[in-house]
């Protein structure tokens, strides 16, 4: 099975070129809402949360994500640890549902591909990337944020640029109408990749 990652900056538009690719029937992996089931539902995910960040982070078979962010997110050494046990269990979950698809090709749609090592792990990833204006308007009117909320965001993901770089391919998101073409035309090399791989 020919893995792609879609990746790329808050309000880059990710979301739309999954949603894209699926019209023309590619499987998405969704890692944000499948990491959040996978911390419940995969035992040795648990075991290993419940070990390192307690007990009570888990009431009643439910991740306390409230207790959970407490602990992780204003210590920067805790969330590596938090991420270095989740990354994996997502990774093996992914490989479990590409081997089940009958497709050329399958997408994992994550903003942190690079961030969390996960494109060793795929055959090609593809950078999503809009003008830094454009992307704070989607954003603030997605989320609700403010200005500040935003800047700050993007500020703690890769740029434009470097994605670029690392990435096998990029498509420039500006306007719907023509993000569709761009789309198509990716599908169509995607697919080649696959079939030549």
């Amino acid at each position: 099975m020919y893995k792609v990652g879609i990746t790329g900056g808050i309000g880059s538009g990710k979301s739309s070129v999954c949603k894209m690719l699926a019209v023309r029937g590619v499987p998405i992996y969704d890692s944000d809402s499948r990491a959040k089931q996978l911390m419940v539902t995969d035992a040795e995910l648990v075991r290993l949360v419940s070990q390192r960040f307690g007990a009570d982070v888990y009431v009643d078979g439910m991740l306390n994500r409230q207790v959970l962010a407490a602990r992780v997110f204003t210590d920067k050494v805790a969330l590596a640890e938090l991420n270095s046990m989740v990354h994996p269990a997502v990774m093996r979950d992914f490989e479990r549902w590409a081997a089940e698809q009958q497709t050329a090709y399958v997408v994992m749609e994550s903003a942190i591909i690079f961030e969390a090592g996960l494109d060793d792990k795929l055959d090609a990833v593809v950078a999503v990337m809009a003008p830094c204006s454009l992307r704070l308007e989607r954003a603030m009117q997605r989320d609700g944020a403010t200005r500040e909320q935003i800047e700050e965001r993007m500020r703690a993901q890769l740029s434009d640029d470097e994605l670029a770089r690392r990435a096998k391919y990029a498509i420039l998101n500006i306007s719907l109408d023509e993000l569709d073409e761009e789309v198509e035309q990716l599908h169509r090399r995607l697919s080649y990749d696959a079939r030549a791989k």
